[in-house]
């Protein structure tokens, strides 16, 4: 089992995500970027952003990398799900799932109908505010691994929501759009990867060194450890040579 990510290494990632998230706000970057420095942050196996249309009442996801029927059930009918009733407020932290209760999970379609059958154990729901206190968007994170107690992440998730709001408010272009423009965009998730990992199994087909990576990417070395120990297992691979001849196979190579 990978070792947990110590305190000061979810700080330093949180420090990668705000910059992400800037960039994005700037048009810099897309909003995957953002997701794929948020698994440093706390690791998952979907994840999404999305922004609120006010005048089609509807969430428009801007990057993210949940099962189709799931992201339709966030864009058209998450926001009358009784659990969004909850978690919208900008006084609110985030809604983690361990924390909602039995009788509300039961009462909630996007629990019962989309995550449930996912194998979702946890994960965070963050609705996000701009300045001026307009909701603008959301923040789903799920996993199928519970999560430790104490979790540092939770603290960090609530503090990086105004980078958040602020990169879905004026970030890049949907989901959608994106894809048509991303010629990596197809490879994004192999093998149930997050963003991250596939980064680090692209990074793999150079023959770089952990330290190497690590430096591309703007990450601890042991960072990149734990990511490579998660892409062996995703895999079933003996070793990172394998992985990188996996890499090749699929046609997964550095961005630069």
């Amino acid at each position: 089992m990978a070792a947990q990510r110590s305190t000061a290494d979810v700080l330093d990632a949180a420090v990668h995500v705000r910059e992400a998230a800037r960039s994005a706000t700037s048009g810099t970057t897309g909003l995957d970027a953002v997701l794929a420095a948020l698994s440093e942050v706390m690791e998952y196996d979907h994840a999404s952003l999305a922004r609120w249309d006010p005048l089609g009442r509807r969430h428009t996801t801007l990057a993210g990398s949940y099962p189709d029927e799931a992201t339709a059930y966030i864009e058209t009918r998450l926001h009358h799900d009784p659990v969004f009733a909850v978690l919208h407020s900008p006084a609110r932290g985030g809604l983690w799932l361990r924390d909602v209760p039995c009788h509300l999970l039961a009462a909630s379609p996007g629990f019962q109908e989309v995550l449930s059958p996912l194998g979702i154990e946890d994960g965070v729901a963050q609705c996000l505010f701009s300045a001026d206190g307009r909701y603008v968007g959301m923040l789903n994170v799920s996993t199928r691994r519970p999560r430790r107690t104490p979790d540092p992440a939770r603290a960090v998730v609530t503090l990086l929501t105004e980078a958040l709001a602020a990169a879905v408010a004026q970030g890049g272009p949907p989901r959608e759009e994106a894809t048509a423009t991303d010629p990596a965009a197809d490879a994004r998730r192999p093998g149930g990867l997050s963003p991250r990992e596939v980064q680090v199994l692209a990074e793999l087909t150079t023959g770089r060194t952990n330290r190497e990576i690590a430096e591309r990417l703007c990450i601890a070395p042991r960072t990149v450890g734990t990511h490579i120990e998660h892409i062996l297992a995703k895999l079933d691979l003996p070793n990172r040579a394998a992985a990188a001849a996996r890499a090749a196979a699929w046609g997964i190579a550095p961005s630069c």
